[in-house]
């Protein structure tokens, strides 16, 4: 997909401020730091529509953001940052479960996983809540410029095997540093939209 047009929507914690516009959702989740905005302004071609940060645990809000005017990438909250107060963990908690049960615009969603290391608990997490509800999965595993040519299969194949992937799920090597994986990663999204 060529993005010719890519702009914020709007940042939300509630159903209520969610669009309404009725375009396809693809939404994305992954630990706090894994390079989720990273991979959006990648994918988009620009240099920071989504913000990254340094700092984990900066997402606190699902970002809506409207893509070639024909669908949304929605950032969501990472999860498994140790600094964010018990409280606050259990309402982000609460809001993505809102958001990924009740959302009829949600037609998939991407996880993100660092390929160098293997999948967390979280992430394993994620992905059963994921498959829990129906749900499609596309695992993005992204930092695929930090491996050497040799260790990439096998890379994927421990993501693979962690995550215990189902029958059609497939994992999606990529670099937001190289662009590598952004057709592959391209193909999949298109096949919900």
């Amino acid at each position: 997909m060529k993005v010719t047009k890519s702009d914020i929507t709007i940042s939300a914690v509630a159903p209520k401020q969610y669009p309404d516009v009725g375009f396809p959702e693809i939404a994305l989740a992954g630990r706090s730091n894994v390079g989720k905005s990273s991979f959006i302004n990648k994918m988009i071609n620009r240099k920071s529509l989504a913000r990254t940060s340094s700092k984990p645990g900066k997402t606190q809000t699902l970002n809506f953001y409207l893509i070639n005017e024909i669908f949304h990438f929605v950032d969501v909250p990472g999860y498994g940052y140790a600094k964010v107060s018990k409280t606050e963990r259990e309402a982000w908690g609460r809001m993505l479960e809102t958001y990924f049960t009740e959302r009829e615009n949600l037609k998939a969603t991407i996880l993100v996983v660092d390929l160098r290391h293997e999948p967390t608990k979280d992430d394993i997490k994620m992905y059963d809540f994921l498959k829990h509800y129906d749900l499609p999965v596309i695992v993005v595993a992204t930092k695929l410029d930090k491996l050497k040519k040799n260790q990439i299969h096998k890379h994927i194949k421990r993501v693979k095997d962690t995550l215990q992937l189902e029958k059609g799920d497939v994992v999606v090597p990529f670099s937001s540093e190289t662009g590598q994986g952004k057709e592959e990663a391209w193909r999949e999204i298109e096949r919900f939209l």
